[in-house]
């Protein structure tokens, strides 16, 4: 029971971790309805800002989190107002193209100036080593990661389903012209609805990179993980994806543990089934557009 309940939490952080890697990317996909592979860039960009800050720079962890999100989303924001939103009328076979290849440029640029050795972030010792609740091993590490997805996902759905801003974003993806006549800046409403995905991912590059590892080929690596959990979830929502990646985190922790041999398999395995059975996501609706 005790191995179990270590596996539950450690599941459930690691889902946590791939929920904040992946929402970024539900939100372009799923409200911009932009298909940006090149996800997974702006995370690593966001965990070597951190690892240089905290690693070279002296700089506390907790201090380099928020400039991982800032820069991430600068970076964002630069590639959207000169590139990005030329592609948003364009076919996803256009967007796959461009983002896939930024992702590519992306890794030979980090490769060159850092070097191809996997790194790691330098911990505080506070969130250090574990501690025992009723006998279940708790990482503090881990159980800070937990904390602030769960709050960073509340805020996010209150964000996206009770503020005006909200509401002028999906007016924004559901009729541009029309919301354009309404007096919305539908332009400025995608670039920082674009620049907030970015900046969501270089957190979760942040926070990920002492779990994970950090090297020039992480948005390669990963950029499975991220379309699992949005494909799994439906892009509809943020529910959708945030359930997808606890579902997920949970299965691929304990298929490792249980069955090792077949532990790798274990997520896609899931990701099968699920789509068998809902082939729009969990929380998916019906494509009308």
């Amino acid at each position: 029971m005790t191995s179990i309940l270590t596996n539950l939490f450690d599941g459930v952080a690691y889902g946590m971790l791939l929920f904040v890697l992946a929402c970024g990317l539900a939100v372009t996909l799923g409200l911009m309805n932009f298909v940006n592979l090149a996800h997974g860039a702006f995370a690593m960009a966001g965990g070597y800002v951190c690892m240089v800050l905290v690693n070279r720079m002296g700089w506390p962890f907790f201090a380099a989190l928020p400039l991982a999100f800032v820069s991430s989303a600068a970076i964002g924001i630069a590639l959207e107002r000169t590139l990005y939103r030329h592609l948003y009328t364009r076919s996803h076979l256009d967007q796959v193209l461009f983002t896939i290849g930024l992702t590519f440029m992306s890794v030979a640029a980090v490769d060159y100036i850092q070097g191809s050795s996997r790194v790691f972030i330098n911990l505080p010792a506070a969130l250090q080593g574990q501690f025992d609740l009723f006998g279940v091993g708790i990482g503090r590490y881990r159980l800070m990661i937990i904390v602030i997805c769960g709050l960073l996902t509340i805020a996010l759905q209150m964000v996206l389903a009770k503020t005006r801003f909200g509401s002028r974003l999906r007016a924004a993806v559901d009729d541009p012209r029309a919301a354009s006549g309404l007096g919305i800046n539908v332009p400025q409403v995608f670039a920082f609805t674009f620049a907030f995905g970015c900046g969501l991912a270089g957190l979760g590059g942040a926070l990920s990179a002492e779990i994970l590892g950090l090297d020039p080929y992480f948005p390669l690596k990963f950029m499975i993980y991220f379309l699992i959990v949005v494909t799994v979830g439906g892009s509809s929502s943020i529910t959708g994806p945030f359930l997808a990646s606890l579902l997920l985190g949970i299965g691929d922790v304990a298929g490792k543990y249980y069955v090792p041999k077949m532990g790798p398999f274990v997520i896609y395995t899931m990701m099968i089934v699920i789509l068998i059975w809902r082939p729009n996501g969990l929380f998916g609706r019906t494509a009308a557009r």
